[in-house]
């Protein structure tokens, strides 16, 4: 973690991911999704989440989703593409966004 800028680690993180899909993961593969900026990589995303949120990460996969392609007074317009990662912590760690903080 040291070779990571700290400022760098408190712009990576975007926001949690919630929706369905995501709960299901949490309950079944103790992963949670994150929304990251789309120059992020593994090791960056890995030091941001146990720099902010106090707890290990095992492992970190990243997908990058294309943005939809919407209409609007007939013209075609696209959606910003954006980069999730699925964040798998070690076993006895949690982060509970209810309680708006570690666990």
């Amino acid at each position: 973690m040291t070779t990571h800028n700290q400022e760098r680690l408190l712009q990576v993180l975007l926001a949690p991911q919630i929706s369905e899909k995501a709960t299901y993961v949490a309950d079944k593969h103790q992963q949670i999704i994150f929304r990251v900026v789309s120059d992020a990589t593994k090791p960056e995303i890995q030091a941001a989440v146990e720099l902010l949120f106090k707890v290990q990460v095992e492992s970190v996969q990243v997908l990058n989703t294309k943005g939809k392609q919407k209409r609007f007074k007939g013209q075609i317009g696209r959606r910003k593409s954006w980069k999730k990662a699925f964040v798998c912590l070690k076993p006895g760690q949690e982060i509970n966004f209810a309680e708006g903080g570690p666990q």
